[in-house]
């Protein structure tokens, strides 16, 4: 898992009522960012742990995979979004 001090987060609240957290990990590595979604404003920490978990189980998921295989599928989380920077 990521080091939570590597985690920079910004909150948004959106018309609907939900909040748009944009979150930064830095690493000298591989430097990523990322939006997710929520239904209600959360403590820092608790969004950091999200974060984190989401990241984990992204990359569960994808260890099982082979990079050809069109057999298994990762499914697609529509509220947490990770990009590389």
């Amino acid at each position: 898992m990521e080091d939570m001090s590597k985690i920079s987060v910004t909150q948004k609240e959106l018309p609907s009522g939900n909040v748009q957290v944009k979150f930064f990990i830095e690493d000298d590595k591989r430097p990523m960012y990322g939006y997710l979604l929520t239904n209600e404003p959360k403590p820092i920490g608790e969004i950091i742990a999200e974060i984190q978990e989401r990241m984990y189980q992204r990359k569960v998921a994808m260890s099982g995979l082979q990079p050809f295989s069109l057999n298994k599928s990762v499914k697609e989380d529509h509220n947490f979004y990770l990009y590389s920077a």
